[in-house]
């Protein structure tokens, strides 16, 4: 059985912490910012956690 290969699209947006968490960035904070609030724009700019069976699916696609 071959070496599985790692899915170079979410290798770049998912890192993995040192406790094995997923970390990503929240969508929606490039452009169209002036109708948001500030709240709104200081929640996107934290990361956040990929968690359950997508975090599943993310940790297959990396090989981890």
């Amino acid at each position: 059985m071959p070496k599985m290969k790692t899915h170079k699209g979410t290798a770049k947006r998912i890192k993995i912490t040192g406790t094995g968490k997923l970390v990503r960035e929240r969508a929606f904070g490039n452009h169209i910012l002036a109708k948001k609030s500030k709240s709104r724009k200081r929640n996107i700019k934290t990361a956040a956690i990929v968690k359950g069976k997508i975090a599943k699916n993310v940790k297959k696609a990396l090989g981890v």
